[in-house]
């Protein structure tokens, strides 16, 4: 079983046990109580590089990473560094989140909301909406394509702004046949969880011209940001080096400068 097969039966074995719980009808009242969705694109179109900020605890590749007591309290700094979006990571066996993180988050920042996790059914998409998310991540991996569309259908239908994830050219194509319109892509491999920072260089002069290309995974400063930039990103998708780090305000904030750098071509 691989990496992704493994994470995929729990989510699903988790996913079961919140149907029995709390039925659709009821997680979509809680969903109509929350105000309208923000709309992340304008800011991510708006030249530069914007910075996703990710409230992440641990993960398969890294193990624990920090314990994050207090996820709002991180989101804060992040906010308050400039970050255009926040992710929160909801997957709880491998990642340690929880929609309890997001629904904190939510609470405290006024910044769109990615809910990141393996969402393989409309019932997650909800749940997102009615914990405060603007939007969702969708991992074309994990779904067939059939699956696939229906959810970027949902996600958008219920004000979510889908962002789908993709790691090859053939992923790429799917997202794209989707209608995907934020493009992510992962430069870690979900078979190894090697990290290869070239995977976005090649794949971005692939995408539509009206798509907004995020880069994820692999940013270690500034730097990375910068080049992601020059490989055609319009947004940069950073995680571990934040939670990792002592100070993350401030290392957003320097993501942030390096995503506004002049050297950088706007489009």
């Amino acid at each position: 079983m691989s990496v992704l097969e493994e994470i995929l039966a729990g989510v699903r074995l988790d996913l079961a046990e919140r149907e029995s719980a709390v039925p659709l009808d009821e997680v979509k009242r809680r969903a109509s109580g929350q105000r309208c969705a923000l709309d992340p694109l304008p800011v991510f179109r708006a030249g530069g590089v914007s910075i996703i900020a990710e409230v992440k605890r641990s993960s398969p590749s890294r193990g624990a990473m920090a314990t994050i007591p207090d996820p709002a309290a991180l989101a804060s700094d992040y906010a308050e560094g400039g970050a255009a979006a926040i992710s929160v990571v909801t997957e709880q066996r491998h990642f340690g989140g929880s929609l309890d993180d997001l629904r904190a988050v939510r609470d405290r920042v006024d910044v769109p909301l990615l809910r990141k996790d393996f969402i393989v059914s409309s019932y997650q998409l909800w749940e997102a909406r009615a914990a405060g998310a603007d939007m969702a991540l969708l991992i074309v991996a994990a779904l067939d394509q059939n699956a696939l569309v229906a959810l970027v259908e949902r996600a958008v239908s219920i004000g979510l702004t889908p962002l789908v994830e993709v790691h090859d050219e053939a992923e790429l194509d799917r997202a794209v046949d989707a209608d995907a319109m934020v493009i992510g892509v992962n430069a870690r491999d979900l078979a190894s969880l090697e990290i290869d920072r070239g995977v976005f260089a090649r794949l971005a002069p692939r995408m539509p011209d009206a798509a907004v290309r995020v880069a994820e995974s692999g940013v270690r400063g500034p730097h990375d940001v910068i080049d992601y930039a020059r490989a055609g990103a319009d947004v940069v998708l950073v995680g571990e080096t934040l939670v990792s780090g002592s100070n993350p305000r401030s290392t957003v904030a320097d993501l942030v400068a390096a995503g506004a750098h002049p050297a950088i071509k706007h489009r």
